[in-house]
C-alpha cells in the first residue's frame, strides 16, 4: 500500500489549486444525433456526433475496454476537403469535472479553438478522465471506476476518429498537468502512434520513490486508491509507465515541454494568477522537468524546453500550447 508522506501536504495543495482553477459548470449539451459509423475492430464504436458549428463536434464513443461511452470535443479545421493528422490533447486531474462534464477544460479555458481553426488539423479532446493519469488501471477503484484510457486512446478511438473526420493516420499527444504525464507516457509507450508530444507543468520523471508518491497522492485527492492505478509506488508497473525510463523511445521526435518557474507573470494580468499554492504546485512540476531534461539528455533525446515564468494555472497553458505550434506542427507533418 502506498504511505502518506511529507508530500501528501502538495497533493492537498493540488486538490485545492483544482477547485480554485476550475470553472463553472456549462450547460446541457444538445441532443446528440445517432451516428452509422462503423464500429472500430476492438468493438469501440461511434455512438452520435453533435454539430455545434461547422468546426466543432461533441462525439459519444463507447469504449469496449472501460464499458461505457465517452464524451469528446473534435475541433476541424476551416478547409476538410482533404485527409489531415490528429492531435490528441489531455486534461488535468479534474478533467470534466468544472464543466459537468460537458467538454473539456482547454475549450473552456483556452483559445484552442480560435488558435486551431485555420490549421489542417483535427484535435480532440477527451471530457473526462477526472484522477486517471489518462492510463489503464491494474485494477477495477471503487470510486474512479473502470480506467482503460491508453487502451481506448491508442487503439480503439484513432481508427473511429479518422474514419469520421478524415484523419491521415499521423497523430500527436499533448496535456497538461496530469495530462502532461499522461502524454508523455502514452508517447514513449506508442512511439509507433505518436508522431511527437508536448507537455506542459507535467511531473515527467516517476523515477523516484517521492515524486511516485507525490502522483499518488494526487489521484486519493480525488478519491481514488492509486494502489489499483500503478500498484504500490514500488512495483514495476510504475517504471514501466515513468516517461524518463524510457524517454529513449522517442529519440528523433519533435518534443516539447514548457513549465513555469514558481513565480507569476505580471505581464499576463489576470490570467497569470493561480491560487496561492500555484507556485508550489509549479515548483514540483519544475523539479521534475528538470530531472527528465537530465535523462533525456544523457539518452541522446533532443526536445525543445521551455523554463518560463509562471505558475500552475491555465493563463500560462493558454501561451504553452501557441508557442509549442511550432514543434506540433512538424510533429504533424503541416505548416506552422
Amino acid at each position: 500500500m502506498w504511505r502518506k508522506p511529507v508530500v501528501v501536504g502538495i497533493a492537498v495543495c493540488i486538490a485545492i489549486v483544482g477547485a480554485l482553477t476550475g470553472a463553472p459548470s456549462a450547460g446541457a449539451v444538445p441532443a446528440p444525433v445517432p451516428d452509422v459509423s462503423t464500429p472500430a475492430a476492438s468493438g469501440a464504436r461511434l455512438v452520435a456526433v453533435t454539430m455545434s458549428s461547422p468546426a466543432r463536434a461533441t462525439v459519444t464513443v463507447y469504449s469496449a475496454a472501460m464499458g461505457r461511452p465517452i464524451n469528446l470535443s473534435v475541433l476541424l479545421p476551416r478547409d476538410q476537403g482533404t485527409p489531415r493528422p490528429t492531435l490528441y490533447l489531455l486534461d488535468g486531474i479534474d478533467g470534466g469535472v468544472y464543466t459537468n462534464y460537458t467538454e473539456s477544460g482547454w475549450t473552456r479555458q483556452t483559445d484552442v479553438a480560435r488558435f486551431m481553426a485555420d490549421k489542417d488539423v483535427n484535435v480532440v479532446l477527451p471530457i473526462g478522465g477526472t484522477g486517471s493519469y489518462y492510463t489503464d488501471w491494474t485494477s477495477r477503484d471503487p470510486v474512479l471506476g473502470l480506467n482503460r484510457w491508453e487502451t481506448f486512446l491508442t487503439k480503439e478511438l484513432p481508427p473511429l476518429i479518422d474514419s469520421r473526420f478524415r484523419g491521415n493516420g499521423v497523430n500527436a499527444i499533448g496535456g497538461l498537468s496530469m495530462g502532461a504525464l499522461g502524454a508523455m507516457s502514452l508517447a514513449v509507450r506508442n512511439p509507433e502512434l505518436y508522431s511527437g508530444v508536448a507537455a506542459f507543468s507535467g511531473c515527467l520523471d516517476q523515477g523516484s520513490t517521492e515524486l511516485r508518491q507525490a502522483t499518488a497522492a494526487t489521484v486519493a485527492t480525488r478519491g481514488g486508491n492509486p494502489d489499483n492505478m500503478w500498484g504500490p509506488p514500488g512495483d514495476s508497473d510504475w517504471a514501466a509507465h515513468d516517461p524518463a525510463a524510457r524517454v529513449s523511445a522517442l529519440k528523433g521526435k519533435p518534443i516539447y515541454v514548457a513549465v513555469g518557474n514558481g513565480l507569476p507573470d505580471p505581464s499576463l494580468g489576470l490570467a497569470g494568477i493561480a491560487s496561492p499554492v500555484g507556485g508550489i504546485l509549479e515548483s514540483v512540476a519544475l523539479r521534475c522537468t528538470m530531472s527528465f531534461r537530465e535523462k533525456a539528455d544523457r539518452a541522446g533525446v533532443r526536445a525543445t524546453y521551455d523554463f518560463r515564468a509562471g505558475l500552475h494555472s491555465w493563463g500560462y497553458w493558454d501561451q504553452d500550447l501557441h508557442r509549442a505550434w511550432p514543434t506540433l506542427a512538424k510533429a504533424l507533418r503541416v505548416g506552422r
